[in-house]
């Protein structure tokens, strides 16, 4: 399979939330893993404390990322997370993490 498209979730957490997020990836659904024209996945943790943590995601095209994003698998794989973003704001408490997508072209490996 060819990797031709490229998203990055750059996800910032708030200090006392890192540890749960670590935790909703480590026992995540694997929803994605079978979705149309996705490749492979890397989450990474921040070396410095405070910086972003990265969601790579590879896909053949980028209408498979697309589709995805627009998929009933999408929203159960973000459950959890749309759940704690909900219960902040029904507590009036700011989100405990802040999400931005960018997505990129691949032009050399």
């Amino acid at each position: 399979m060819n990797k031709h498209f490229v998203a990055i979730n750059y996800i910032q957490c708030n200090s006392d939330y890192t540890e749960r997020f670590e935790q909703l990836f480590s026992s995540r659904a694997h929803a994605i893993d079978t979705m149309p024209g996705f490749v492979n996945m890397h989450v990474l943790r921040p070396a410095k404390p405070g910086d972003d943590y990265l969601i790579v995601s590879y896909w053949e095209h980028e209408q498979a990322f697309k589709d995805w994003t627009k998929s009933e698998a999408f929203i159960a794989g973000h459950k959890r997370g749309f759940e704690d973003l909900a219960k902040a704001k029904a507590e009036g408490k700011p989100a405990p993490m802040h999400s931005d997508f960018k997505v990129y072209q691949i032009i050399s490996e």
